[in-house]
């Protein structure tokens, strides 16, 4: 007994060369991978004046490095001071290098129907550190830093996997800007 599809799988005339383009690719990426950093000297790591606050990129895809599975960024924030207060998919560690504040997390709901909306908590959670501390960021929480220091700056590394951006949903939301910013 036949089934449908047996008088069907040999129907069409389009013709691809998807393996192939791929099996070249592949053999480029590895060429090209050669040239890419794999020590970045401290000239060659970019200071950014952004929205989340002043910041030296460590490692980022457009920076020309090997990593693809980590970017990582250091963040300096003026005594008294914070970052800006934003929320994206990917989880994240911040390791304090120096001076001591604290974080306010909002945890966030998904609400799924014909499209994804947030629903950011109402109350945040404190979360204290210091020098030598690390702290982790959930994925989708909404957070924000803050120097506690009226004296003395703040210097963290803040890294992440941003894999969700190479598949294409890197949903990224500043909610709020960093003190300053855009003033000259």
């Amino acid at each position: 007994m036949r089934h449908e599809e047996t008088t069907k799988w040999e129907k069409g005339d389009l013709k691809a060369s998807f393996y192939e383009e791929q099996l070249i690719e592949v053999h480029k990426r590895k060429e090209q991978e050669e040239s890419l950093l794999k020590v970045v000297k401290s000239h060659q790591m970019p200071w950014e004046q952004s929205r989340q606050g002043r910041i030296k990129h460590m490692l980022n895809g457009k920076m020309g490095t090997r990593m693809k599975s980590v970017e990582a960024y250091m963040q300096v924030i003026p005594p008294g001071s914070s970052s800006g207060k934003h929320r994206h998919m990917g989880e994240e560690i911040v390791y304090i290098l120096e001076g001591k504040g604290y974080d306010l997390h909002w945890d966030v709901d998904m609400i799924l129907t014909e499209r994804y909306e947030w629903k950011v908590a109402d109350q945040p959670t404190r979360y204290e550190w210091e020098e030598g501390d690390l702290v982790y960021i959930p994925p989708d929480t909404v957070h924000q830093h803050f120097n506690a220091d009226p004296n003395q700056p703040v210097r963290f590394i803040s890294a992440w996997n941003p894999l969700y951006g190479c598949l294409g949903f890197n949903d990224l939301e500043q909610i709020e800007d960093a003190p300053g910013f855009g003033s000259k």
